[in-house]
Order: structure tokens, then C-alpha cells, then sequence
């Protein structure tokens, strides 16, 4: 978990994240994990790689950048909230 803590800093170039947005992050997490029985891993690496693709084509919030997965009945839906500052132009 601390290892998307680390990358999300480089994007933002911010080392100074107050630890309560760290725990929150960190709860996050592992409630996610609970929820999918998705290693907190292969979850961190997810999130990471979709931020990559996203932004070849947008300019994103990373901070403010939300993924979950939430179960219902024997599924699993993978939900995203991204918020998009702008198109990149080709």
C-alpha cells in the first residue's frame, strides 16, 4: 500500500501528505481488498497502470482520482471517479 502512497507523491510532487490522508488511503485500501479478496498488490498495481493509460489522452486529477470495487450479490464491479481537467489534443 505504501508503495502507491509513494507514486501517487511523485505525481503531485508532494512528500508533505498529512498521515490522516495517508490512513484514509491506507483504509481504503484494505476495505477494497476486503471486499474483492483482491490483494492489496495487484489493487495498487491496477490503479496505478489506469493512470498511466488515462493519461496519455487526459490531464487528470490523480489526487482526487477513485477507484473501488464494489460486490453485489456474486459480481464484482470495478467503479471509477475520474476527474478529467483536460483533453490532450494529438
Amino acid at each position: 500500500m505504501g508503495a502507491l502512497i509513494d507514486f501517487v507523491n511523485k505525481l503531485l510532487n508532494k512528500d508533505d501528505v498529512p498521515s490522516k490522508d495517508l490512513a484514509k488511503e491506507r483504509l481504503r485500501l484494505v476495505l477494497v481488498h476486503d471486499r474483492a479478496t483482491l490483494s492489496p498488490e495487484l489493487l495498487m498495481t491496477l490503479k496505478e497502470e489506469l493512470i498511466n493509460v488515462l493519461t496519455k489522452y487526459l490531464e487528470i486529477d490523480v489526487a482526487g482520482l477513485e477507484v473501488n470495487l464494489d460486490r453485489a450479490d456474486d459480481t464484482v464491479a470495478l467503479v471509477a471517479n475520474i476527474p478529467v481537467k483536460s483533453v490532450r489534443r494529438a
